[in-house]
């Protein structure tokens, strides 16, 4: 069958597999090799594109839950969506999501997935109590923070590289409301949009929209937006999509025109310097959700999004130095996303360290790996580095360079035979 990943990019013929319980998945296991697991399919490079494909989808129950304590035990293939529409009414939210709710509880730990809110709960590990998982050789263990920990920290973040989640255990997070008392706040320039950070950083969610394509002395303008849970006692949620984008657009309508014409008119939108709003969570959260198969809108040939991350200390430079790299280069984004992270965790690869990170997405054209090659560049010369569930291109030297860990990896890959079985083409290209 034909497969790719979100970004439409790149397109592989691969061979996938069910199950339903934990014999058919060791069967499928034994005899194959080039083998990787598959959530929702929503990482936007090559994380979890292999000659052959375990669909983690299907295996998709909720085994328990304790209202009082907010710990649901859940199988791997669960959704987030589908623990919001359970749970939301019941008066309990996932502790950490990203910015989409379509993904499997098993793909968000093998990403570590972040949210609005790293500075307060961590990244999606933090909320896990333990995982079981299946080894090479079919061998079921738990990991835990600790129980065989050096396995919790690998597969945190080890983009399926270390075993398969089969379930999981996860903290929600009590909530009174399904709506968020939201501030915006309209920045003028980066070193406006810093203070603005600074000056809002007690809000448990944040998150900016910057505009890439702004030069000069509107360079880094944005719109911030943080947020608190309401306490209005209303927890009724709908899960729905209001509109769907039909067909793979044609690849000339996202140009440097559009895109600049697009975020002009969202940054002019919001006419007062600060303004309050309630919202719902999905409007908050997920609001690109509310539209589906919105990668149809970058064309046949796929689109790629570039995420990278700097140390705090050095977060302002290198952000300044990049967004005019963009700016002048004419391929902007629409879709900018600026954050601030917390303290970084333990595990291995897990992405995220103190300073903020860029999230961009990129029309795949002639050119454009030139420019991300000329970007990676400066990220590491600020010390930064990249998301591999958001990458589809970056070198081995320059993806190693930002984790100090990647050894480790590999040497506990070796000891238990991971690098025999599990692989994907990712993996192959960044040498993990």
């Amino acid at each position: 069958m034909a497969l790719q990943s979100w970004g439409n990019y790149p397109n592989i013929d691969a061979i996938a597999y069910k199950f339903d319980h934990q014999q058919a998945l060791k069967n499928i296991l034994d005899p194959h090799n080039n083998i990787i697991a598959r959530g929702n399919g929503r990482s936007y490079g090559d994380s979890a594109l292999s000659a052959h494909q375990l669909d983690i989808r299907s295996y998709n129950y909720f085994l328990d839950f304790d209202q009082e304590t907010g710990i649901l035990h859940c199988q791997a293939g669960v959704l987030l969506s589908e623990i919001l529409e359970t749970f939301i009414p019941r008066g309990w939210f996932v502790s950490v999501t990203p910015g989409t709710k379509l993904i499997t509880v098993g793909g968000a730990i093998a990403s570590d997935v972040h949210g609005k809110n790293h500075h307060v709960k961590g990244s999606f590990s933090d909320s896990i109590i333990e995982f079981t998982m299946m080894l090479e050789n079919g061998e079921i263990i738990t990991c835990s923070h600790v129980v065989n920990p050096e396995l919790f920290q690998a597969t945190c973040g080890g983009m399926g590289l270390t075993g398969i989640i089969i379930d999981a255990k996860i903290k929600l997070e009590a909530i009174n409301s399904s709506m968020i008392n939201q501030v915006t706040i309209k920045t003028k320039n980066l070193q406006d949009t810093f203070k603005a950070f600074e000056q809002y950083k007690d809000y448990t969610y944040s998150v900016a929209w910057i505009d890439c394509m702004a030069k000069g002395d509107s360079l880094g303008r944005c719109l911030l937006m943080v947020g608190e849970h309401a306490d209005d006692g209303n927890l009724d949620y709908i899960n729905r999509n209001k509109a769907s984008i039909p067909f793979q657009f044609p690849s000339f309508l996202l140009n440097n025109l559009t895109v600049k014409s697009f975020n002009s008119l969202y940054y002019a939108k919001v006419r007062k310097s600060v303004s309050e709003q309630k919202v719902s969570i999905d409007s908050f959260f997920y609001p690109l959700d509310a539209i589906a198969n919105w990668n149809r809108i970058y064309g046949k040939n796929g689109f790629t999004q570039y995420q990278f991350v700097l140390p705090l200390d050095k977060s302002y430079d290198g952000l300044e130095k990049i967004l005019s790299k963009i700016a002048a280069s004419g391929k902007g984004s629409f879709l900018a996303v600026l954050k601030l992270f917390g303290k970084a965790n333990s595990n291995w690869l897990s992405f995220p360290m103190e300073g903020y990170t860029l999230a961009l997405d990129f029309k795949i054209e002639p050119g454009l790996f030139e420019l991300l090659n000329e970007l990676d560049k400066i990220v590491l010369e600020y010390d930064g580095r990249f998301y591999l569930s958001k990458d589809v291109r970056v070198s081995k030297q320059t993806f190693e360079a930002g984790y100090k860990d990647i050894d480790k990896f590999r040497q506990l890959r070796k000891r238990y035979k991971m690098d025999q079985k599990f692989h994907s083409l990712q993996s192959k290209r960044v040498g993990i």
